[in-house]
């Protein structure tokens, strides 16, 4: 008999590897797509934390979910639905919310609309439950080859957008009035930023669901700017927090019986943990190695 983790829950109903190898074959359209939103998730992610996006992310998600619940209900691609949801929220939120006490403002009217549109449409859909669930909090077998090639070209799409305006969006994340004043084009830039974070957004619902998307296009950039500030090292570090979070998640969720989303935020959270962990060691010893230097650089007195 399996040990019990929790009464009435044993080990067995979190962890099986049984027929693990057959399980990763079939999950293998999953894994790809997961890799590919962990990397392009985590570079559009530092621009997220650098323009203090992270509410928009959520905003933007529960239109994509909306689109995608309509995709469902009308027997339409779900891949283009939530991609049309997403860019709609994108391009309404780049639009109209210029200032950040415009975009918050905008993003809280757009996220209750869309959660309740989207369980509308979820409610008149009598197909599969899991279907419906997946949406929500994602699903590790959901990915077919189609939607896959999908999947994989919008990711390409974006990383192609990212490098084409990366400087341009970096100035501007870092600084807009001097970005503005040097003559770049904040408002275009702005523009294709939030188009490339719709894009990325109807991609991560297909992996994590509408609900938790900022476990994989928020955390693992918090994670690398807590460890580093270069301009090279910190989207690498993201970039890599995102794959090892989305792929490591899958890869726990094929040998478990719960949805793939609790994997693949327990892994992000853990990876910001540890990061946050480390940089508070850092600011404490350079704390205390200042500490020691101040009385020794003391002019003393004779």
């Amino acid at each position: 008999m399996s040990p019990r983790i929790l009464p009435g829950v044993e080990w067995s109903d979190v962890f099986s590897f049984d027929d693990y190898g057959a399980l990763l074959q079939l999950v293998s359209n999953s894994i790809i797509a997961a890799a590919a939103l962990g990397i392009v998730g985590g570079l559009i992610g530092v621009f997220i934390m650098q323009r203090d996006m992270a509410f928009a992310v959520h905003g933007v998600s529960e239109l994509s979910f909306a689109g995608a619940a309509a995709a469902l209900l009308f027997g339409g691609s779900v891949v283009m639905g939530s991609l049309l949801g997403a860019v709609a929220a994108a391009l309404i939120i780049g639009a109209l919310g210029a200032k950040a006490r415009d975009r918050n403002s905008v993003v809280g009217v757009l996220m209750p609309f869309g959660l309740g549109i989207g369980i509308l449409f979820l409610s008149l859909y009598e197909g599969r439950s899991a279907n419906r669930f997946s949406l929500l909090t994602g699903q590790i077998v959901s990915v077919s080859s189609p939607d896959l090639g999908w999947l994989i070209l919008i990711s390409a799409i974006i990383f192609a957008g990212l490098l084409l305006i990366w400087n341009p969006l970096r100035f501007d994340s870092l600084d807009p009035q001097s970005a503005e004043a040097r003559g770049v084009p904040t408002r275009r830039v702005s523009i294709l930023f939030m188009l490339l974070l719709g894009l990325i957004v109807a991609v991560a619902v297909h992996i994590i669901g509408a609900l938790l998307v900022m476990a994989l296009l928020v955390t693992p950039a918090a994670a690398a700017m807590r460890v580093s500030h270069g301009p090279l090292a910190v989207p690498l570090l993201s970039a890599l927090f995102g794959f090892v979070s989305a792929v490591g998640g899958i890869l726990l969720a094929i040998a478990g019986t719960l949805p793939v989303s609790p994997y693949i935020t327990t892994i992000s959270f853990a990876i910001w943990g540890v990061c946050r962990l480390i940089s508070w060691r850092r600011d404490r010893a350079l704390r205390t190695g200042d500490a020691q230097a101040a009385p020794s650089a003391a002019p003393s007195i004779a």
